[in-house]
């Protein structure tokens, strides 16, 4: 397949090169059924797994038998902690467990692959040239948002190679944006926001982590 070329944009929103992206990579075939496992895990794997009732044997109380067994006309009863009686233990009540799920690297790389593919379809991936901000001010990191006319009611993960401190700082205040290394980033991430943008060096970081 031919290797699909993308524009090199700069901080004031001008065009000034072009990148071609790893057709081994970015081949524009999106696996659904990846994505699917791939996005099941992830939400299984955020699962704490911590709900939890007492069975009778673990309600305190209840070691004496209420009354005998026969001769009172009453129902026969060995424990007041019966899951019958209130304050009493619960039959079949969740306990904690294991929610998570393993996937294979090649698994989670194709669902990967496969969510890049689709945002690329959509229009919806941007390269930076590079970011660099030297004050840590949210005015400055806006007005460059604001020069790559992105639509602020729009939810946007920006993908680097590296954050300094500087940039984290002017960055963290931008509701719209969510921040991440390229080296990081997982299928359900990139699906959960609308627009991708990523720099130069972090998309050759993303790519030789998928090779």
């Amino acid at each position: 397949m031919e290797a699909i070329t993308l524009p090199i944009y700069n901080t004031e929103g001008k065009e000034i090169d072009t990148v071609k992206l790893d057709a081994t990579i970015f081949d524009g075939t999106v696996n659904t059924a990846a994505v699917y496992q791939a996005i099941t895990a992830h939400r299984a794997n955020q699962r704490g797994g911590l709900a939890a009732t007492k069975t009778r044997g673990e309600v305190s109380g209840g070691g004496r038998k209420p009354w005998r067994q026969k001769g009172t006309g009453r129902a026969r009863v060995g424990s007041i902690r019966s899951p019958l009686w209130r304050h009493g233990g619960v039959i079949f009540g969740p306990h904690p467990r294991d929610f998570s799920r393993a996937l294979p690297k090649k698994l989670k790389a194709l669902a990967l692959k496969s969510a890049l593919c689709a945002k690329i379809k959509e229009n919806n991936f941007m390269v930076l040239d590079d970011l660099k901000i030297d004050k840590p001010k949210t005015k400055e990191a806006a007005k460059i948002f604001s020069s790559l006319k992105l639509d602020p009611k729009k939810s946007i993960l920006l993908l680097l190679d590296k954050i300094d401190d500087n940039l984290k700082l002017a960055l963290r205040n931008l509701s719209f944006l969510n921040v991440n290394q390229a080296q990081n980033t997982n299928t359900y991430e990139i699906l959960a926001h609308q627009k991708i943008i990523i720099t130069k060096s972090a998309l050759r970081e993303l790519e030789q982590r998928l090779k």
